[in-house]
């Protein structure tokens, strides 16, 4: 008979995934566990079959995204709302079959629905959003006092709860409730880290051990973006970075030899608390970085400014950098080059999760008996629908 309890290597081996996944799964309280008196964690073996079970797909990570669908005149006043939430990324939708596209094909967090109850298509959105099954843990959140919507969104006994905020100052406190519940383990460390790190940090880290990108050797479509910054903005380093539990490390860097450093060295510590640029015009004067080894050592840097660098859920994995050993500013123009770059980061990385996803979908199907003249469209079909 199978064993009832496993360790998290034997839970790793379940799942498929390596054992820095499987501890970041069970810290992060995906799985549930215990720990025994010599300290090791350990898990039921139904709990972690439970995970994958149904799905037939990787354990799923949370999401960190957000659908917003409202009229383009409002746009402007729910972007600024939502700006005011941690850790979360927006994509904004004016048309309601675009918007159904971006929530079939990678699912949510939350989807917040402007009510507009002249509008018949987006009712009947709702009605169809909340009776949909598939939409697993995604939150439904409805903006407006409506009557009409209110009724619309009763539902059956089977249809999904509506968070329903009746005026859009409400909104970001009712986004930052979904998020709350959803990042499960608040400390990922054992011992309280020296640099700052994002409230949802567990989900982060297991998202950075998802993507496969940590320890992995240089590549030209990376390279070509820090290239591209360093010359761009007339900055002597350029760096491409993921931040580990312990590390520092550079997918790609342009101008530094070395490959890694501590976590604690890390500007991009306070790069990953915010959605847009951070910059340090003097790093030696911001009391944040003052005394940071990379400031006051040989390095001797004195500028800094990263924009974050994020998965296909909208985790933040690191960040897009240039670094100079002089004081100096960036003005808009620059600021909007480093943005761009970055974007092209994270890009680059959702289509490598994209394909990664395809070639599993496509090699689990034709590894089932019968299945060696399958067409690979089922699979692809079924990861964006659940994906």
């Amino acid at each position: 008979m199978a064993k009832d309890i496993l360790t998290t290597a034997e839970a790793a081996k379940i799942l498929g995934v390596s054992v820095r996944t499987a501890q970041l799964l069970i810290e992060g309280g995906s799985i549930p566990s215990w720990k025994t008196p010599g300290g090791h964690r350990r898990v039921y073996r139904r709990d972690v079959l439970g995970l994958i079970a149904g799905s037939g797909e990787p354990p799923m990570l949370a999401s960190a995204r957000v659908i917003l669908i409202a009229r383009q005149e409002r746009m402007a006043d729910y972007k600024a709302a939502l700006a005011k939430v941690d850790f979360c990324v927006v994509e904004s939708y004016s048309d309601i079959y675009t918007a159904l596209l971006a929530i079939g094909t990678r699912l949510p967090a939350a989807v917040v629905i402007e009510a507009e109850t002249s509008d018949a298509s987006r009712l009947a959105m709702l009605e169809s959003l909340r009776a949909d099954p598939s939409l697993g843990s995604t939150e439904i959140l409805v903006v407006g006092r409506s009557a009409a919507t209110r009724r619309s969104g009763g539902g059956g006994p089977d249809s999904r709860m509506t968070v329903f905020v009746d005026e859009l100052p409400a909104l970001p406190a009712a986004i930052e409730t979904v998020f709350k519940a959803a990042v499960g383990h608040p400390f990922p460390f054992e011992t309280p880290p020296s640099f700052p790190f994002p409230d949802n940090e567990g989900q982060r880290l297991l998202a950075l051990e998802r993507s496969g990108l940590v320890d992995t050797p240089p590549e030209d479509s990376f390279d070509r973006l820090t290239w591209l910054a360093a010359r761009s903005l007339d900055a002597p380093v350029a760096l491409l970075t993921m931040l580990t539990p312990t590390r520092q490390w550079f997918k790609s860097r342009h101008g530094l030899d070395m490959i890694d450093t501590p976590r604690g060295w890390a500007f991009c510590n306070y790069t990953i608390l915010q959605k847009g640029i951070m910059v340090a015009e003097n790093l030696a004067t911001d009391l944040r970085f003052a005394e940071n080894p990379a400031v006051k050592g040989e390095l001797g840097f004195r500028f800094y400014a990263g924009c974050p660098v994020s998965d296909p859920d909208g985790f933040t994995l690191g960040s897009l950098c240039v670094i100079d050993t002089r004081p100096r500013a960036l003005d808009e123009t620059q600021k909007q080059i480093l943005a761009n770059l970055a974007a092209l980061a994270s890009d680059e990385i959702k289509l490598r999760a994209t394909d990664r996803q395809l070639r599993w979908a496509i090699e689990r199907g034709n590894s089932k008996p019968g299945a060696a003249a399958a067409s690979p469209l089922p699979g692809t079909k079924r990861v964006v629908e659940h994906q």
